[in-house]
């Protein structure tokens, strides 16, 4: 009968030695930094909090209580129960959580009573199937206003609520050895309103997981729980003994707010607005003084000037100030801004021979590249060379404009002929000719000489004709 009562005094054992090795810790805690998730704004409400939670658990069910009650079998055995729930956290010391617990029940007469008899009963043992075990409960939090430390690691708690229950019909075993089952009226799950009283803590071991160990009371309101009534009237009971994990819900970049410190946001919010203050006074200060060495360059830039006004460092009657050419050499003609007059050059005109002619006419008429191809002969090299260093003693404008046959598609002649006036001009420009001066077009197939539909009118056809000018 006291085994409920040890049960819950080991968790309670557990929270305390918690709680002293959190308070040795204490030093520690105040010099570290505050944890990466900033702490909310105080007076903001809910908003800037994960509130929602939910929660997994495996433990010990049993059919005593630790506080109140009498028990119908004089044993109780220890079952694995399981459970999960929603939780929802209204304020820091406020959450409403729905659970949902299921398992096995058994008990037996094997343990004798104070007088060192067994308890008069027709039944042995006992077993029921716990189906579900559904309610709605107010949990109160303490610790979370907490004067030491950045936030709250140990969570103790205290719950009460309501709920409905459903359970199979019971099994008894009679003293004789005989199994007989409880019988519904109409063979469906007993069902009944229940009141679970809890109490616990909770371990905050990383941002958003809890480790939750609990303990709760259920009181049935109904007599036939374990398949038989000794006393008339009496109520049934079982308990529940836990230990789970607990998750939060929401962005992680939100601190939960069941581990949240209020005293320590005001804190950091007093200790930001300074900090803010402080910053801006600084930034001011900077600026004041940015001014002020801003104003004393420019009074040094001004006499710097004036000083300038005074100088003609080359001579050339225009203040250095104004003298956008300094160190113009001595007797150079200059302009208002001291730069250099232009010297004008005579451009010498040169014409076109005869001579000039017959040397394009040549390189045409040598002119030869590699079948379907833009490459160039090496045979056609001579008279090239001669049009080029014409091009570079008399600085000559040329012409180059490709022409093919119409053998082969349009588009495929347009790009031939153009890439054949490209590779000429590359030839001369290699030759040391102002690419500048040579214009390379062409025109594929659009311009014959002479008629397609022969092989020589074809051979006209195919050429790069060149424009000295």
């Amino acid at each position: 009968m006291k085994t409920p009562i040890i049960y819950g005094s080991i968790i309670l054992a557990l929270a305390v030695l918690g709680s002293n090795s959190y308070a040795q810790d204490t030093t520690t805690q105040v010099k570290t930094p505050p944890p990466p998730i900033q702490p909310v704004k105080p007076l903001t409400g809910s908003t800037g909090f994960r509130t929602w939670s939910i929660g997994i658990n495996g433990g010990v069910l049993a059919p005593v209580v630790g506080i109140g009650g009498t028990d119908e079998f004089s044993k109780w055995q220890p079952t694995f129960g399981y459970g999960a729930y929603l939780k929802y956290q209204a304020a820091h010391v406020l959450g409403f959580q729905l659970d949902y617990l299921g398992g096995t029940l058994k008990g037996n007469n094997s343990k004798k009573l104070g007088n060192g008899d067994l308890p008069y009963s027709p039944f042995y043992s006992f077993k029921t199937d716990l189906h579900y075990a559904v309610s709605l409960s107010a949990v109160y939090s303490f610790t979370n206003i907490n004067w030491m430390h950045y936030r709250n690691i140990i969570i103790p708690y205290i719950s009460v609520g309501a709920g409905m229950a459903g359970w199979g019909a019971p099994t008894l075993v009679t003293n004789s050895g005989a199994s007989e089952t409880y019988v519904t009226a109409n063979g469906s799950d007993i069902k009944s309103f229940f009141v679970p009283v809890g109490a616990g803590v909770k371990f905050n071991v990383a941002s958003g997981i809890n480790i939750d160990l609990g303990y709760r009371m259920n009181f049935v309101d109904a007599g036939n729980l374990t398949g038989y009534t000794r006393t008339p009237g009496l109520k049934d009971h079982f308990s529940y003994g836990f230990a789970g994990l607990e998750f939060a819900l929401g962005s992680k970049t939100k601190p939960q707010l069941i581990v949240d410190n209020p005293v320590y946001d005001m804190h950091k919010a007093i200790q930001d607005e300074n900090d803010a203050v402080r910053a801006r006074l600084e930034a001011e200060n900077a600026a004041a003084n940015q001014q002020v060495q801003a104003k004393m360059a420019q009074v040094a830039a001004l006499q710097a000037q004036l000083d300038k006004l005074k100088s003609d460092a080359d001579g050339d009657g225009v203040s250095d100030y104004f003298d956008k050419c300094p160190g113009t050499p001595a007797g150079t003609k200059v302009d208002g801004s001291g730069c250099p007059l232009p010297v004008p050059t005579i451009e010498e005109k040169v014409e076109i021979t005869e001579e000039d002619r017959r040397v394009v006419k040549e390189a045409i008429q040598d002119l030869e590249f590699d079948f379907a191809k833009s490459s160039i002969r090496p045979t056609s090299f001579p008279s090239l060379d001669r049009v080029a260093d014409i091009l570079v003693k008399k600085h000559f404008s040329l012409k180059l404009a490709g022409n093919t046959d119409n053998v082969g598609s349009a588009s495929r002649n347009l790009v031939l002929s153009k890439d054949r006036a490209e590779s000429v001009k590359a030839y001369l420009v290699s030759k040391g000719a102002n690419p500048s001066r040579i214009e390379a077009v062409g025109y594929g197939d659009t311009q014959p000489i002479a008629s397609n539909k022969t092989a020589a009118g074809r051979q006209k056809n195919r050429r790069v004709e060149f424009t000295l000018y």
